[in-house]
Parts: structure tokens; sequence; C-alpha cells
């Protein structure tokens, strides 16, 4: 017979006490989930915060999202919140009113109740959103866009959630050969993420390079032609300069330009915007998806001419130009 002392007592705690203190809660009580498995998903030049929770829940941080979408939680959404009851508690990129009729009432509940989770014991407890929910989102998105209700200062995200689009369906289908072929468990353990990476690369490297089809095939439908298959008329040109140029800087970026790409026979040594650094890139897309946006909302090119004296100028900060600067100075 054991001695007393080697007898081990009863735990007084009840399993719920012994699970919780296990899982983990914050001040609010909620229950913090711990992470199996963390690190970071390389959408465009953003690092998403992820991680696998305990059952394999895969979840991205929700702020992460907020600057992948270039959102915040500034006034505005504070106004949307008080005004539509049905978006209250919905993250910022997905607030706004005109995005309600395509949110589904699962999508809805899934982002009104987030995960709070943990990469580390002891670390700050962060929101998570299940990282299936991104593709839904996007998919909000471009539904906003095919029914004509994106609004043209949401143009560049619904470019934003093609290309996503576009990066998870490649990856997907590879992802579901490699399983049903076995080759998973031979590939290294990055080479999905990477394929990602790359194919949101290539996306985006189309409205980087040049002008997207999408965009000429609305001049095309606006003006009535169809340049598919021949060269576009001049007058395009003078389009792209006065809605896409021009605004940026009330101007003076596109005089600048032009002092330093026309040749003194009067041909243009480059495009435009072969000038522009990564941000001065970046600020031009913007403006194509806010002109591309107003271009699917109007129904002929009149219409489109009296919605977009409508539009703001752009205003972009200094020296995004660097090349343009440099000669300059």
């Amino acid at each position: 017979m054991p001695d007393k002392k080697d007898e081990i007592s009863n735990i007084p705690d009840s399993f719920d006490s012994v699970a919780s203190a296990m899982v983990g809660t914050n001040q609010s009580g909620q229950v913090v989930l711990d992470a199996v498995y963390s690190g970071q998903l390389p959408i465009a030049d953003i690092e998403l915060d992820c991680a696998v929770l305990d059952g394999g829940i895969r979840v991205l941080s929700e702020r992460a999202v907020h600057r992948a979408f270039g959102s915040k939680r500034g006034g505005s959404h504070w106004k949307r919140m008080k005004e539509n009851e049905g978006g209250a508690n919905l993250p910022s990129f997905i607030s706004a009113k005109n995005y309600s009729e395509f949110i589904s009432n699962d999508l809805k509940a899934a982002l009104t109740s987030p995960i709070i989770y943990r990469v580390r014991a002891g670390a700050t407890p962060a929101h998570g959103m299940n990282a299936e929910l991104l593709p839904e989102i996007c998919g909000v998105i471009l539904s906003a866009r095919r029914a004509g209700k994106l609004l043209s200062s949401q143009a560049h995200l619904a470019i934003q959630a093609e290309v996503l689009m576009e990066a998870f369906a490649k990856v997907g289908i590879i992802a579901l050969v490699d399983e049903a072929t076995g080759y998973q468990t031979d590939r290294s353990h990055d080479a999905l993420r990477l394929l990602l990476s790359k194919y949101i690369a290539q996306g985006l490297q189309k409205w980087l390079k040049t002008f997207p089809d999408a965009f000429f095939g609305e001049l095309d439908r606006l003006y009535g032609n169809d340049t598919s298959h021949g060269k576009r008329p001049q007058y395009y040109g003078r389009f792209i300069n006065k809605y896409v140029y021009d605004p940026i800087e009330n101007g003076y970026v596109k005089q600048e330009l032009d002092k330093l790409n026309i040749t003194d026979e009067g041909k243009r040594r480059a495009r435009f915007h072969q000038w522009l650094n990564e941000e001065g890139r970046n600020m031009l897309i913007h403006q194509i998806g806010r002109v591309q946006g107003l271009m699917e909302m109007c129904p002929d090119i009149e219409h489109f001419k009296n919605a977009a004296r409508k539009q703001r100028n752009v205003s972009i900060a200094p020296y995004l130009f660097d090349e343009m600067n440099k000669i300059i100075e």
C-alpha cells in the first residue's frame, strides 16, 4: 500500500476551468486561442500575418487585411456604422453601405465575430479572421463592380480583388493536383506561398506595364468603337492624358513629364509610367482604377464626361517621380 505522501490529491478545479487555463482568456473574458503554427503570407507588397490554430483553423490577422485593402477605421467608418446598422462592427474594408447587398449572412456573421488568438503564450492577443473569407471579401467587391454599384473611389480595390482571385485560383488548382498525386509530400514547404507571390506579382505587372485591356475595352464601349483588331484612335491618348494624368497634381506632373519625355522631333522617349518610382506607380494604378471604375458605371462617353467633372484631382507626395526629379535638379 503506497505511503500517503505518494498519493496524488484530486485537482479541485472543474474541467472547464482547466480547459480555459490551457486556452486562455483576455481582459474582456473572450477566449484566446493559441496558434500551432504562424508566419507571414506575402500579398503584393504587404506581409499578412497568418497562423494555424489547434483544430486546423487558418486565420489571417485582421489588421494585416486592413493594410492589404488600404483601409483604416477613420471617421467615415464610424459614420457608416451609425448610419448603417447592418454594417455595424464590420471591418472597415467591407463596411461601406454599397457593399451590404452583396454580403451573405454567413460572411457577415463571421466578420462581426473575429477570432481572438495569439501566436505564442504570453503574446498580445490579435483579432483574426478565417483565411477562407478573403476570397469571399474579394467576391463582394467584384460583385459590386459587376452590378455597377462600386464607387469610383473603390475602383482600385476591385483591381486588387481581381488580382488576388486569379492568384488564389491558380494556386488552388496546383494544390489540388499535388494532393491528388501525392506530390505535396515532395514539394518544398513554402512552394505554394512562393507561387502565390509570383502570381500576384504577375497580375499586378499587367497594371504596371501598361493600361489593361479592360480599360481600352471600356473606352471602346463608351465611344462605340471596336479596336481589338486594329490601331486605337489618337483621341484615346488625349482621353488618357485628360482623365488619368492631368488630374494628378492639377496637371503639374504631366507638364514636367512632357518636358522630359518629348524629343526635339516631337516623339516620346518612353511611356510616362517609366519615370515613376514604386510609390508613383501605385498612384498611377490607383488613378487608372478610378477612371476605369467610373467608365464601367457610365453608358456612353457623354455620361462619363459629366460624371468626371465632379471628380476630385489626385494629390501625390513629392519625389514620387524619382528619375524626373534627378533630371530637374
